[in-house]
């Protein structure tokens, strides 16, 4: 496989990796970065759980070639806590029961940071819509709308984050 130097901007901070042309940003991310919060699970762009933020846009890390975002900035799951607390999206999905396995929480709040970063006042149907592609097998939804729609009200106090 051919490789290449190639520079990203992930969670901020600026990366010069040795990348080869087959890898997924997924891969990237959990094996040569160890950010291990972006999940894989299906493995073909179909699940929504490997979400990650690229030039503030959802993107399917795991049918993204790597290569493909070089010079981009991408944001995981792991830039949104500070050491002052939870992002008020983390925050409302615990606080309104939206995780339960867990594993489609990474990409859902990925998502949702972008659903609310373009309407940060959506409605519930909005809402419904925004995370429409991300799988979850275990809550029914309900409860990660409600979060969601918290965060919204949340983060319009806060005047956003």
């Amino acid at each position: 496989m051919k490789k290449e130097i190639a520079k990203f901007t992930i969670n901020d901070r600026p990366y010069e990796l040795l990348v080869e042309s087959n890898v997924t940003l997924a891969e990237l991310l959990r094996e040569q970065l160890d950010l291990t919060g972006t999940k894989c699970a299906c493995g073909v762009g179909e699940c929504g759980s490997c979400t990650v933020l690229i030039d503030g846009k959802p993107t399917l890390s795991c049918s993204t070639l790597a290569i493909a975002v070089r010079e981009k900035d991408i944001l995981t799951i792991e830039s949104l806590a500070t050491r002052e607390g939870l992002h008020p999206i983390q925050q409302a999905f615990i606080d309104h029961g939206a995780i339960q396995c867990g594993f489609c929480t990474p990409g859902m709040i990925m998502m949702t940071k972008a659903l609310l970063d373009e309407n940060p006042d959506p409605t519930e149907q909005e809402v419904k819509e925004g995370i429409g592609g991300n799988l979850c097998r275990c809550t029914g939804y309900v409860k990660i709308v409600d979060g969601i729609l918290a965060a919204a009200e949340s983060m319009g106090k806060e005047g956003g984050r």
